[in-house]
């Protein structure tokens, strides 16, 4: 009995440890705190040793900042163009249309509003790829596209719609906005739940009108939701692939699809330079750090609550 009773003893406060109030936070992080370090952590931590390395199949030599000296070159700043150019028009448009629907869906003119906010997330549900394919197939190159009978019904030429920069541009921030669009809404409506009723009706009483509401009541309350919006519409822009690769596949005419991810794929796995697509990685990561950083600050996203 004695011999039991140290093995019990140290048992028990075992679990008197995990369980105090101590420990029990970090224990039930812990799954996301693994997985944090395991898959993004390591892999970006590899990254950037890759970045100052030639790596070849079962050679791997170290080369110092000779991958960096080779980024700046005119394949990279057209992608980088495209890529800014891409950021710049997703943001506008997927922070103004979703806050301006939500606003008109969360109205009382609106009826049927919990089937609309059931079918705005099912574009976000479809596969990138698979839906590319429809987009590709409606805005093809012939006359019987769905586009260009639309354009040809008013009376305009038809459109080489993935040969040319502008319209290229069109069909990747067309398929962005149709995915994301409705996601968006969502966390706009979810926003406007928070905002007092009372404010409203004592708006109307003081004679404002919709937009002096809309302005003074609804926008201060739709900061937070707005903040984050732009901040994963700017980490998404940077990081978009799926869309340029879906019109693209081999390659865009004048480099007018490439994106900077497009690049270190092209780089990286198509030409079997991993260290020079690494490199191009680390570049992309700083970029995307110092841009939602500089957006935060100027945001006051960092402030207090009693500051802001």
């Amino acid at each position: 009995m004695s011999l039991d009773q140290p093995a019990e003893t140290g048992k028990s406060s075992l679990v008197k440890f995990i369980n105090s109030k101590n420990v029990v936070p970090y224990v039930l992080i812990s799954p996301f705190l693994v997985s944090f370090l395991l898959l993004t952590v390591y892999p970006a931590v590899q990254g950037v040793i890759m970045s100052f390395q030639k790596v070849l199949p079962g050679q791997v030599t170290f080369v110092g900042l000779s991958n960096y000296n080779r980024i700046f070159n005119p394949t990279f700043l057209k992608a980088l163009t495209n890529t800014s150019v891409y950021v710049v028009l997703t943001v506008i448009i997927l922070t103004v249309l979703p806050m301006l629907f939500a606003t008109i869906l969360n109205s009382k003119i609106v009826r049927l509003k919990t089937l609309f906010r059931a079918s705005l997330f099912m574009p976000a549900l479809a596969s990138t790829i698979v839906a590319g394919m429809v987009f590709r197939l409606m805005f093809g190159e012939t006359d019987t596209a769905v586009a260009n009978q639309l354009l040809n019904w008013f009376g305009i030429d038809s459109v080489d719609w993935r040969f040319n920069a502008w319209s290229g541009m069109f069909l990747m921030v067309v398929l962005c906005v149709w995915r994301w669009l409705g996601v968006n809404i969502l966390y706009f409506l979810a926003a406007l739940q928070n905002v007092p009723v009372e404010l409203y009706e004592a708006a109307e009483v003081d004679g404002a009108t919709i937009w002096q509401k809309f302005r003074h009541v609804t926008l201060p309350f739709l900061k937070p939701v707005t903040v984050f919006v732009v901040t994963i519409s700017i980490i998404n822009g940077f990081r978009v692939f799926e869309e340029s690769f879906v019109f693209w596949e081999a390659g865009s005419p004048g480099n007018i699809g490439l994106t900077v991810v497009g690049y270190i794929y092209q780089q990286g796995i198509q030409q079997n330079d991993m260290g020079f697509g690494a490199a191009i990685g680390v570049i992309l990561m700083l970029i995307i750090f110092v841009i939602s950083f500089i957006q935060l600050m100027l945001t006051g996203a960092f402030k207090r609550g009693d500051q802001s």
